[in-house]
């Protein structure tokens, strides 16, 4: 009877030690769980601190975009893209209907202003007019003179006519259109006899990092394996709206052969001030990015994950340069990510 006791009481035992030890490897399996594979990327500073790279469209310092100075309908249009234009030559004019019916109202107007003096002046010598109603007579003669001036101006430049001769880049408008005083109708430049210049659009630190006179080399796919040198010739003093970016200007030291107006470049800047503080980080590892501002988690010691806030510079098709909040950093965490809280106990895969 003891005996067949005390073998139920080994087995007992035995059934709570391996309870036991399932409970652990359970445990130790959940704690397992809670380790987030990740990889890591070395902090290291961009490129940025000492070169700017840009990109954007060749142009001539020539280059033109003529308009009216009254608006109308447009009469003509004697020239499409690409044709070649001498400067002088008409290359449309407007419908002229309204402005001659202008015009000869403003000639009638000087008539009988004129009319009207020599009547006052005859008056005023017989005593009958007095001297203030002769000179209100002499201004409203000088107003219509004046006024028909204007009109016959507005008339002359009731056409457009080529600035310099070369080549129509872009036609902006048709025959038969409505447009405004100023409205761009067609754009023009020398044809290459002016200088070549590409306009790059570069963030608010670059722009501020840049001057004129500053060094840069230029190459595009039309002029493949050469690289053509260059420097800053001016600087944009506003942001240009269609791009959010600042543009630089970038004229080409010597005549280059191949260009064409509208061909796209990239270029190499280097900055008088050093752009110091940037990184640039893949695209995924950036979370939350919101009015400059976002979210990467970052690691000292490859084991706990840390939750840092950035400044965000530029975005760009797969990366992101960050000017700020990586200073103390060592290792950013470029996976993984989306599983991970501030404190987060990490592996490195």
């Amino acid at each position: 009877m003891k005996k067949t006791l005390f073998i139920h009481s080994i087995g007992l035992f035995c059934s709570l030690l391996l309870f036991s030890c399932g409970n652990n490897k359970q445990s130790d399996e959940a704690v397992q769980e809670d380790i987030i594979p990740v990889r890591l990327q070395p902090l290291e500073l961009g490129s940025d601190g000492t070169i700017v790279h840009a990109s954007g469209l060749f142009t001539t310092d020539d280059e033109t975009v003529l308009s009216f100075k009254t608006g109308g309908v447009i009469n003509r249009i004697f020239v499409k893209e690409g044709d070649a234009v001498k400067a002088g030559q008409v290359l449309a004019t407007l419908n002229l209907t309204e402005v001659n019916a202008g015009a000869q109202q403003a000639t009638l107007a000087k008539e009988k202003a004129q009319r009207d003096y020599q009547r006052a002046f005859r008056l005023y010598k017989d005593s009958v007019a007095t001297l203030e109603q002769m000179q209100n007579a002499r201004t409203a003669l000088e107003v219509a003179t004046q006024q028909l001036k204007a009109v016959s101006f507005n008339k002359q430049y009731s056409e457009i006519r080529a600035t310099v001769s070369g080549f129509v880049l872009q036609k902006f408008a048709n025959e038969g259109q409505m447009v405004g005083p100023g409205t761009p109708v067609l754009q023009v430049n020398g044809a290459g006899k002016g200088q070549w210049l590409l306009k790059v659009g570069v963030s608010d630190r670059q722009w501020a990092a840049i001057a004129r006179g500053d060094k840069a080399t230029v190459q595009t796919d039309a002029l493949p394996g050469k690289v053509l040198q260059a420097y800053v010739f001016k600087k944009s003093e506003g942001i240009d709206p269609s791009s959010g970016t600042f543009i630089i200007h970038l004229k080409l030291n010597a005549k280059a052969e191949g260009l064409a107006s509208g061909l796209f470049g990239k270029a190499a800047i280097t900055p008088s001030v050093k752009i110091v503080n940037t990184w640039a980080i893949p695209y995924d590892a950036l979370l939350d990015g919101d009015g400059g501002k976002g979210y990467v988690f970052t690691s000292d010691d490859r084991k706990t994950a840390k939750k840092t806030e950035v400044k965000i510079g530029e975005i760009h098709q797969d990366s992101v340069t960050i000017t700020g909040g990586l200073e103390n950093a060592k290792f950013l965490i470029v996976s993984g990510s989306p599983y991970l809280n501030d404190g987060s106990k990490i592996k490195v895969q």
